[in-house]
């Protein structure tokens, strides 16, 4: 499935006062009201279609006559059956929508779709900080690693005091980050399940916006050593320039904790401040897309103008990464097909097939993850949100497929397995490499990280007008027809390569908003 085209007879016009809704495939049998405030009843579209009651902006009217067991058809694909009569120019809400199962995953398609590579984008740069791997920094920042959750107060502490007092004389390192974490101690570390927490934080610790330059903190008696933290060879062991902290070594107290913390974080700072942005091409871009505080109008507007401007970046060379296993479950047979390889397609089957079985051992099921707020927006189930989730990950081929907290080496399109959670996929997809995020949202969130700038982009204009100081890019004007996918994409892309350079600030990093780490964890803690 690429880049979504609204269609419908009622965007013709301009006037807002008209009765408008959007129509995404020709064989949907439901639109999409998109009348800010919603419709009353009896309101009649242009097509001659009048509701017989009142419609919520970004929800569904019955296009046509259902009977119960009847397929609710939205993006070409049923959404849902009907569980009762329903009236054309009613409006279609989750109660009324009965789950279909999903896609069976030994029956999905493997690579038979492949889409054929699209026309390279040349010429195309940014300015990013090089790092000695290959890798590029879009930011300039100190990470401090910890081990485990004991040490966490005492770093936030010697952090706090290293930006009031020291940073300031470092002028081209961008900021100073903490990776603290609630883990490291208490847990199964030989768990199957524990191998995710701890290739997550040390993938975190070789983010590209770190610069290479490791800095650990350690408790001393904790199960996560900082040996087994850091790949072989990742910490230098010259005893002039020590890498780990180890705070049960102090003999005089927190004082001298935190001085030996400020003293090793001094030395990395001088390496960083040497640093400067030089020319570098877009294909060293990696680029993690996410959506959350979805609404009915995700899939047709902010989600389809970031496929558009997904496919640029893997014209450009680039790494794009979408991610959120339940929010693309129910479309896995159409991102099977689209598949490179059949091996691409099994590894991404094999994620699916593994989360499915995350969900039943703790009881649960793919329905729990619409949001109140994702039903107030309209979605009627996860199966909507699904196919309005996949596309931001546009028309091009699956390239690879990583697992939870794995670092992405591939170009191209890539599946990067999270769960769907805001904070936790940022954060995993931080650990795959990521060092710029593209952020879609219908109900709105202060969502931010300190490690990468987040471009938030609104779904709607309502939310980009009542939040102009929160929202960098207003895709709702499709919905309008004021701006069409392509536009609204390519504002995307150019946005995503002055952001990345430096010259331009999203809102996130303007005002500071940056959520805490959030590591998935799925092995037992003892």
């Amino acid at each position: 499935m690429g880049a979504v085209m609204a269609r419908s007879d009622d965007n013709k016009s301009m006037d807002s006062s008209q009765p408008r809704y959007i129509r995404v495939h020709e064989n949907d049998n439901v639109a999409v009201v998109v009348n800010p405030g919603g419709l009353p009843a009896g309101s009649r579209f242009a097509c001659g279609l009048a509701l017989v009651e009142a419609v919520p902006e970004a929800h569904k009217v019955a296009l046509t006559d259902f009977a119960a067991g009847d397929a609710i058809v939205r993006y070409g694909v049923a959404i849902g059956y009907a569980n009762r009569a329903i009236a054309r120019g009613s409006w279609v809400h989750e109660d009324l929508v009965r789950l279909p199962e999903p896609p069976a995953l030994a029956a999905c398609p493997l690579a038979t779709a492949t889409p054929v590579p699209l026309p390279r984008l040349h010429g195309y740069t940014f300015k990013g900080f090089r790092n000695a791997d290959g890798s590029v920094g879009t930011k300039n920042i100190l990470g401090i690693s910890t081990t485990v959750q004991c040490v966490a107060a005492t770093v936030d502490y010697a952090v706090k005091r290293l930006k009031d007092e020291v940073l300031p004389h470092y002028p081209n390192v961008d900021d100073i980050v903490a990776i603290t974490h609630p883990y490291g101690c208490g847990v199964a570390m030989d768990a199957p399940g524990a191998a995710v927490p701890i290739r997550t934080l040390r993938n975190l610790s070789l983010n590209p916006n770190f610069g290479g330059e490791i800095l650990v903190v350690s408790l001393g008696c904790e199960k996560l050593q900082p040996a087994r933290l850091m790949p072989a060879g990742a910490l230098p062991v010259l005893e002039d320039e020590p890498s780990v902290a180890v705070m049960q070594e102090a003999r005089h107290g927190f004082s001298e904790i935190v001085a030996n913390i400020t003293q090793l974080a001094e030395k990395k700072l001088k390496k960083l401040n040497e640093r400067r942005r030089v020319s570098c091409p877009a294909s060293d871009l990696v680029v993690g897309l996410q959506c959350g505080g979805s609404d009915a109008l995700s899939g047709v507007t902010a989600n389809p103008a970031l496929g558009f401007a997904a496919d640029l970046l893997v014209r450009a060379g680039s790494t794009v990464m979408f991610s959120e296993v339940t929010e693309v479950r129910d479309a896995a047979h159409l991102l099977t097909a689209r598949a490179a390889t059949p091996e691409v397609a099994r590894a991404f089957l094999g994620e699916m097939a593994w989360y499915d079985e995350y969900l039943r051992a703790g009881g649960a099921d793919r329905a729990a993850n619409p949001t109140p707020g994702n039903k107030m927006g309209g979605l009627a189930n996860v199966v909507e949100k699904a196919m309005g989730s996949i596309a931001k990950a546009g028309s091009t081929a699956l390239m690879a497929v990583a697992a939870p907290g794995e670092r992405v080496t591939q170009k191209g399109l890539i599946f990067a397995a999270t769960p769907a959670s805001d904070f936790i996929c940022g954060t995993l997809q931080l650990a795959a490499g990521m060092n710029v995020h593209v952020f879609t949202t219908g109900r709105g969130t202060p969502y931010g990280l300190s490690v990468a700038p987040v471009i938030k982009v609104s779904t709607n204009t309502g939310l980009a007008q009542r939040w102009s100081d929160l929202i960098d890019i207003d895709a709702g004007r499709i919905a309008t027809a004021d701006a069409t996918v392509e536009e609204v994409g390519w504002e995307i892309f150019r946005l995503i390569l002055d952001v990345a350079s430096g010259c331009k600030k999203t809102w996130a990093d303007h005002w500071g908003l940056h959520n805490e780490f959030v590591l998935f964890n799925p092995g037992p803690v003892t």
